[in-house]
């Protein structure tokens, strides 16, 4: 594991939480990504679910210089060095492409890649990768599924996403090989959409009181 890798596994292992950012307009992204430093989660993926999250990352990266910021749903090589360009500390994928993986490695860019069974976990092995995405968390089996999947992998760490609240967040921190839980309660969308920053504070804010108590 590279050094860069190192660090960002460490600063989220230290939140527990990792914010699904959803940026509909590229206004929004710092306003946001202030909000959730005020709320002591000073983290945030970025997915590429929009056209504007290169940019939202851009601005975020610019104007908020003491968040980590990670890209999301990252599908393709050209998605790899845009994130790259526009300030991303480390990237996140809903499954595991070979390409993206080894993009991203060759560009020295920690990453985070998507699986939901063994042959997955073996796949980011075989790359020397020692953190993944257990996507989607709840419809795939959940805790249980989760707790037989990390137990012939000791060196894995996993960030289960999809379907994790604050009613179940407890459980999953509670299994050692989670490093984190993704989720996106604390930064819904239509929140962003309407600019209740505050809320997204105050919600944030719950969020890592609940994960440090788990």
């Amino acid at each position: 594991m590279s050094r860069p890798a190192e660090d960002v596994q460490d600063r989220i292992r230290a939140v527990r939480l990792l914010p699904v950012v959803v940026v509909d307009e590229a206004a929004q992204a710092v306003p946001l990504a202030r909000a959730l430093v005020a709320g002591g989660l000073p983290v945030a993926e970025v997915t590429f679910r929009t056209a504007v999250a290169a940019e939202a990352i851009r601005r975020i990266s610019a104007e908020v210089p003491g968040i980590l910021l990670g890209a999301g749903t990252v599908l393709s090589v050209d998605q790899v060095m845009a994130a790259k360009a526009a300030g991303a500390s480390f990237l996140v994928t809903p499954g595991f492409s070979p390409a993206v993986v080894e993009a991203a490695l060759a560009e020295d860019l920690p990453i985070v890649p998507g699986i939901n069974n063994p042959t997955g976990v073996e796949q980011a092995m075989s790359y020397g990768l020692t953190a993944v995405k257990f996507f989607p968390a709840e419809p795939t089996g959940g805790v249980p599924f989760l707790k037989a999947l990390t137990g012939p992998y000791g060196g894995m760490r996993f960030v289960p996403t999809g379907g994790i609240g604050p009613k179940n967040l407890a459980s999953y921190l509670a299994l050692p090989a989670v490093l984190a839980c993704g989720g996106s309660w604390m930064v819904d969308p239509s929140l962003i959409r309407a600019g209740r920053f505050d809320e997204i504070a105050r919600l944030t804010a719950e969020a890592v009181a609940l994960a440090k108590s788990a």
